[in-house]
């Protein structure tokens, strides 16, 4: 259900593979996701996707109900994809709700397909969302635009999304994974150690 594509030039492709389910995450999901994530440190750059017309629906709905929603495990995986030295990118193949919304706010940077919407139900499921989840997403939009998905449980629209700062590019299906390679080109052919050092003078 996590597949993982590392090619000679150190690109890594991390993909959901769940569509059956609209990619919705288990536990077991998250954790191969966090371990990848953590070994991805070896990766000139990381890209993260999903198969299917979904990204992710979030938590597995019945492991939701019996603790998931609030596990730590959301926290470490998007700490860990955070915290790593290599540029990261969310290609976007379709709709992200829920708390698979941390991998992408964690990301470098951010691409979506046309049809793609974002949502993050969390006040009208009676949770709260990870706790860097609205540092992260304030950080791009703004408390407010924060509060607008967090708390009205709003659908952001591909376009919003992008003219909110939410994401960077939308792209056509056929386009995305190119994209995704057109936005790590200089980062595969330069020394690794100027891609951590301008993370570094980014933050």
């Amino acid at each position: 259900m996590i597949d993982l594509l590392k090619e000679d030039s150190g690109l890594w492709i991390l993909s959901i593979n769940r569509p059956d389910k609209a990619n919705s995450l288990t536990k077991e999901m998250l954790e191969l996701l966090t371990e990848a994530a953590l070994a991805a440190k070896d990766a000139r750059a990381l890209v993260i996707t999903g198969i299917g017309k979904v990204f992710s629906a979030g938590a597995d709905l019945d492991e939701a109900r019996a603790g998931l929603a609030t596990d730590d495990v959301w926290e470490r995986l998007s700490s860990a994809i955070a915290d790593l030295p290599c540029l990261t990118i969310a290609a976007l193949n379709g709709t992200l709700a829920g708390g698979a919304t941390g991998m992408a706010l964690a990301c470098d940077m951010r691409i979506a397909v046309p049809t793609a919407k974002f949502f993050y139900p969390v006040m009208k499921l009676g949770f709260l969302p990870q706790p860097s989840d609205p540092k992260r997403m304030a950080a791009l939009i703004g408390p407010a635009r924060t509060k607008l998905v967090l708390m009205s449980g709003q659908k952001i629209t591909a376009q919003d999304a992008r003219d909110f700062g939410l994401i960077d590019k939308i792209t056509e299906p056929d386009a995305l994974m190119p994209t995704a390679r057109s936005l790590a080109e200089h980062v595969l052919a330069a020394d690794p150690a100027f891609a951590s050092q301008i993370k570094q003078m980014c933050r």
